[in-house]
């Protein structure tokens, strides 16, 4: 079986190939069809690319310089493995013909190394440092493709979906911390289509378990965790931090703590007020005082330039969330316990509390289970579901319909539907 992560087999004629994938690549770009022989993982990222409205022709934007990109550096757990990823792969990156660049969770590159002359000709498509190489900055490439999917992959001449990275052709392995599993950066080798070969990705791969082995030996990334419940809760609970116990925060800081962890990338002053209070015109300093109140609870743990949270959290939305990838809807049902901050009208937490109410309802509704069905229409968020009703008339034995009909009439008569049973729409609930 051929290995869908390399981007040749074996035998196959690069220049060849190369003019097959351009056309194929004028082709989605023109009416959005995938031909051959474009890889499933290469035309996935195309279509993930379109969907986020990259530009074809355009290049990485540098968002770290300086001393926010010193700081950034200093401040990553990556950076107590850059020697042993120099030692590995520095020979590589100095022999004159590929780039050494290592990114955090964000796609922003942190080194880039190499030879000068490689550098300056990587400079004309913003491949430096503190640029973001993301898919949905930059298209399809290796260290944004590899982050965006969790696996590492090559990426090969006209597969970049920007047109000015075709030249280049490039490998990566994302990197995670080895005592959460979060995902932490990637290391990515960058040089011509010679790359294109099985030991390019070997390569880059065993840098990448060497790396997660030595942070595993360092000990964990810090000492201290955070977790957040916010289901069912005006106000969350923090267990963590200075507290080392449990303290419910206030509701701003509740949403504060929720925007974080949903953004552990970070966010700029600007981006983090605009989660929390939309389009209304506050002073900065508002925001700068919550942020410095939830400092003295969380001291270095919360960071700036960009503000965020230096440790993961881990929230009881996103097990929630967790157990619907899975494709485990009874473990998710069981760890939910309402809407996310119901009262809060901050942004960032309406989506957030609409994407796990959907998700879950969804799942829920497309297991069929009467156990399921029963439990989320006894909850007071389910209760008034039409929708859940009607499925759940349509999985209880006949002896028992009677009660789910009656419900289903009472519901329909209410919202005034006059549509078939099950062609209705999820009504908004009559309470919080």
């Amino acid at each position: 079986m051929l290995n869908p992560w390399l981007a040749l087999e074996a035998g196959a004629d690069p220049v060849e190939r190369a003019g097959a994938v351009r056309r194929a690549h004028s082709a989605f770009l023109a009416d959005g069809t995938v031909q051959e022989p474009v890889r499933s993982v290469v035309a996935d990222s195309w279509r993930r690319c379109a969907g986020a409205r990259v530009a074809p022709d355009g290049i990485a934007r540098v968002e770290l310089t300086d001393a926010d990109l010193r700081t950034h550096r200093a401040e990553h757990p990556l950076a107590a493995v850059m020697p042993l990823i120099r030692e590995l792969l520095g020979g590589i990156a100095h022999d004159g013909a590929h780039l050494l660049t290592v990114c955090d969770a964000a796609g922003r590159l942190l080194w880039v190394e190499g030879h000068a002359q490689v550098r300056r000709r990587a400079e004309y498509m913003n491949l430096v440092a503190g640029a973001r190489w993301s898919e949905s900055e930059v298209g399809t490439n290796a260290p944004g493709t590899a982050l965006a999917v969790d696996h590492a992959v090559q990426i090969f001449n006209a597969e970049h979906y920007c047109t000015p990275v075709q030249p280049w052709t490039c490998a990566a392995a994302p990197i995670h911390d080895p005592a959460s599993g979060r995902l932490i950066g990637a290391v990515d080798i960058t040089g011509g289509d010679h790359l294109a070969a099985p030991h390019s990705l070997a390569l880059v791969q065993a840098t990448a378990r060497a790396a997660e082995t030595q942070l595993a030996a360092l000990g964990p990334i810090t000492g201290d965790r955070l977790t957040l419940q916010a289901l069912g809760r005006d106000e969350a609970v923090l267990h963590g931090g200075r507290t080392h116990g449990a303290r419910r925060l206030s509701r701003r800081h509740s949403e504060i703590m929720l925007v974080l962890a949903d953004h552990p990338e970070g966010l700029t002053g600007e981006a983090l007020a605009h989660q929390l209070y939309g389009e209304r015109d506050l002073s900065p300093i508002t925001l700068r005082a919550e942020l410095s109140r939830l400092r003295q609870l969380l001291g270095p743990l919360l960071r700036s330039r960009p503000y965020r949270l230096a440790v993961p959290v881990d929230t009881d939305a996103s097990l929630v969330l967790r157990s619907l990838h899975a494709g485990d809807p009874v473990a998710a049902l069981a760890a939910y316990r309402g809407p996310l901050l119901p009262r809060s009208e901050a942004p960032g937490v309406v989506r957030l509390r609409r994407l796990v109410e959907t998700r879950l309802r969804g799942a829920v509704l497309a297991a069929g289970d009467r156990t399921l069905l029963e439990e989320w229409v006894r909850s007071t968020w389910g209760e008034d579901d039409l929708e859940a009703w009607e499925e759940l008339h349509a999985v209880v034995p006949r002896a028992e319909q009677p009660i789910a009909a009656a419900r289903v009439s009472q519901l329909r008569a209410e919202y005034g539907l006059r549509l078939p049973p099950r062609a209705a729409t999820f009504p908004q609930p009559r309470r919080a």
